[in-house]
């Protein structure tokens, strides 16, 4: 008899256990620990935990402990990671035209991209990645103003002709550096240091938080301010995962990534202001370039009919105040 309660027992306690599994949750991205992105992706963590009583739990894994960024997305369609920061021109091989917030030279500053962030068309692009693959942007997050490191300084265009340059795996960040005569070579966000250091390529592309945290000063002597993409990641939460949530946790999951994502990107702002002068103490060459030439060159791209977004959308963009 005294066996029989214990199979009953143990045969409850499994049957619970799927129950129990639904309300953890893992968060994977790419960034570094140091990173911003990751404080914050722990912020919201600790958040969702205390706003529900501790009936979720979400577990981050930074430093691309669960894959690079392909990984991560093939990770949220197969259900092995349950939210994940990805870049828009990731995002867009899904749906395309949630990549035009990561174009290059689409927006004037900071203002006009957190006024985007928070725009009509951003919910429709939103919207239509949604319907598009079932999974659920939570917020959007600044990611910074990407700029060009190389061995030398990167003043005018012609200074990139022929330069083997390390972008994202994303079709999207190909525009830039091709439009201006170099060669963009796709490698692995975790393995760019050593690429820099053996000389495989003459340089990348990145913010200056990401330039500090992944200690790419110490193997490129320049950081040529080109500041030709704002770029930023939708946080993006698996479809089934949502799906297990009440309305009212669907709600509470919302309004803690969205104060996440604001709260990170006035963080990453206020780095981007004050690291100019931090590289430029620690010796590295920190040059200002004429941005509209890099534009201009740029700029027929936008509205090509392969671009992945529409000639409307790209002008409700530019017409944003």
């Amino acid at each position: 008899m005294r066996a029989r309660h214990q199979l009953t027992g143990l045969l409850f306690a499994l049957s619970l256990a799927p129950l129990a599994q639904a309300n953890d949750f893992v968060f994977g991205h790419i960034y570094e620990a140091s990173h911003s992105h990751h404080k914050w992706a722990l912020w919201a963590a600790n958040e969702i935990e205390k706003r529900s009583d501790g009936r979720h739990h979400v577990e981050v894994f930074p430093s691309s402990q669960l894959g690079n960024e392909v990984e991560l997305n093939e990770g949220l369609d197969l259900g092995t990671v349950d939210i994940i920061y990805t870049g828009n021109a990731f995002a867009g091989n899904a749906y395309p035209p949630i990549a035009l917030g990561s174009a290059p030279f689409v927006f004037r500053d900071f203002d006009h991209w957190m006024t985007y962030s928070k725009s009509d068309l951003f919910q429709e692009l939103a919207e239509g990645y949604e319907n598009s693959t079932g999974h659920v942007p939570l917020g959007l997050i600044y990611f910074g103003q990407r700029h060009v490191t190389a061995n030398k300084p990167i003043l005018a265009p012609d200074d990139m002709q022929g330069m083997k340059i390390r972008v994202p795996d994303a079709p999207l960040l190909l525009m830039f550096p091709r439009a201006v005569g170099a060669n963009p070579t796709p490698i692995a966000f975790s393995e760019v240091y050593l690429a820099l250091q053996q000389g495989v390529v003459d340089g990348q592309e990145n913010p200056l938080p990401i330039i500090q945290a992944m200690k790419f000063d110490e193997v490129q002597s320049d950081i040529s301010l080109t500041g030709h993409i704002f770029d930023s990641q939708p946080i993006i939460m698996n479809g089934s995962a949502w799906s297990q949530l009440s309305a009212e946790d669907q709600a509470l999951f919302l309004e803690v990534f969205s104060e996440a994502a604001e709260q990170g990107s006035l963080d990453i702002h206020q780095q981007e202001q004050d690291l100019v002068s931090w590289f430029q103490e620690q010796g590295t060459q920190v040059h200002e370039v004429d941005r509209e030439a890099f534009a201009e060159m740029v700029k027929p791209k936008l509205t090509d009919e392969n671009a992945g977004w529409t000639v409307d959308q790209y002008q409700r963009l530019e017409a944003i105040e």
